[in-house]
């Protein structure tokens, strides 16, 4: 016979571990899960992160940061964001993922937070959703390739990535206009390549 603490845990079981490992944001975190908790969306956890779900899509989910907190809309290209709380977490990289980020000193205003939730979940049911595009073949910019061939390990490790690192690192160097732009963006990759680290790693540590 299977013991109470043995059985495995539910989301919800998670969530409540998640919160207990909160210091800082333990407050402000508890008070957002429970304006979740007012709607019909379903509480689970992905990436171990709290995400709340309409019929197995994700609508929105909720992070802690080291220098702040944020609530993630999914599809948050789709909201209206009349108040204007609403930022892209990676200009010119993320399309349909929105965050609205508290600080130590933001208060939070249940009742709007609400709104932006409600909203996107009407989203959700409706239908909007921004489809991924089949992407290109990773084209690596004469200058990056140069700059492989020449050091075998660090082709090694540039391979070793993912591939959508190895097109963040190639479409840096190759939107940039001017020669002396590329070659400043280079030296500035080649030891986060070094490290197998991607461009925008720093952005999605938690």
């Amino acid at each position: 016979m299977v013991s109470s603490k043995q059985k495995a845990m539910t989301d919800s079981d998670k969530v409540d571990a998640f919160l207990e490992k909160q210091t800082q944001w333990k407050t402000k975190l508890t008070q957002l899960r429970e304006i979740f908790k007012k709607t019909e969306l379903k509480e689970e956890v992905k990436w171990g992160k709290p995400t709340y779900t309409y019929k197995g899509k994700m609508v929105a989910a909720i992070s802690d940061f080291k220098n702040h907190i944020a609530l993630w809309f999914h599809q948050g290209v789709f909201l209206q964001d009349k108040k204007e709380k609403l930022v892209n977490a990676q200009e010119g990289v993320t399309k349909a993922l929105r965050q609205w980020r508290f600080t130590k000193e933001d208060e939070i205003d249940e009742n709007l937070v609400a709104e932006y939730i409600n909203e996107a979940i009407e989203n959700t049911k409706a239908g909007k959703e921004l489809k991924k595009t089949a992407k290109k073949p990773i084209e690596i910019p004469q200058l990056l390739r140069e700059a492989l061939e020449k050091d075998k390990l660090l082709q090694k490790n540039f391979q070793a990535l993912a591939p959508s690192c190895r097109r963040e690192y190639s479409e840096y160097i190759a939107e940039a206009k001017q020669e002396s732009t590329k070659i400043r963006r280079l030296a500035k990759i080649l030891p986060l390549i070094m490290e197998k680290k991607g461009l925008h790693d720093k952005y999605k540590k938690a």
